[in-house]
């Protein structure tokens, strides 16, 4: 669970958001925001072990820096106004395919599994996975049964078929996608809860299916590869 004092810091950072205040108020966010946030992921991966052991990952690869990448951007606010973790499958990059994540801010708790960056090599390959395979993702996107954990199905798309597919593919509306995953969002207040780390492990139990569907595409890549090194 993250404590008050932790969601607290968040909603003042977003008033305060400079590196003055921050480094006034390190401590707090060391103790009441950070360390909590590792027994949080600490314990998912517990709940991962059991369902889904390729997606364990310790803490400190899991949560992402609070401080942000100002280089390209013209917002140059110095820190991100929430705290999140990533689970990506093992032997994939972190950023490289179906994986499961979770963040806490003042506004709720986003928790969240499927494919949200992806490359044009990768988008190639999830692109032609879908072509083959969209019937089988067709079929878990219908299933009622986890659709109140994690929802529907989001992610932009092109106007357009890319190039290389026929606009009439059965699939075409998969395939014009860019990006592939579930979304959902929580009161805030489930952070405050003992069953917190659970709660975001059965969203992730929910999403598996679509994840694992998406990331064999992959894996047949990098099997592909390794088999011509």
């Amino acid at each position: 669970m993250i404590p008050a004092e932790g969601i607290r810091f968040l909603s003042q950072l977003k008033k305060n958001n400079d590196r003055e205040w921050f480094q006034a108020r390190k401590q707090t966010y060391e103790e009441m925001l950070r360390e909590p946030m590792e027994r949080v992921v600490d314990s998912i991966n517990a709940k991962l072990a059991s369902f889904a052991p390729d997606y364990v990952t310790e803490p400190r690869k899991a949560i992402f820096r609070i401080y942000r990448d100002t280089r390209f951007s013209k917002d140059k606010t110095p820190y991100k106004t929430h705290l999140g973790a990533i689970f990506p499958k093992r032997g994939m990059a972190k950023l490289a395919g179906g994986s499961f994540y979770f963040h806490v801010a003042p506004e709720g708790v986003v928790v969240a599994g499927g494919v949200y960056f992806a490359d044009p090599k990768t988008l190639l390959q999830l692109r032609n996975h879908l072509g083959r395979r969209h019937a089988e993702l067709e079929a878990l996107l219908r299933s009622k049964r986890n659709r109140p954990l994690c929802g529907e199905l989001h992610g932009e798309g092109l106007s357009r078929p890319p190039k290389g597919f026929p606009p009439d593919h059965p699939a075409v509306e998969l395939i014009k996608r860019k990006q592939w995953y579930f979304d959902v969002t929580l009161p805030v207040e489930e952070c405050a809860k003992p069953a917190f780390a659970q709660t975001i492990a059965k969203r992730f139990q929910a999403m598996l299916p679509v994840v694992e569907f998406l990331n064999e595409g992959l894996s047949q890549r990098t099997r592909a590869q390794g088999s011509m090194a």
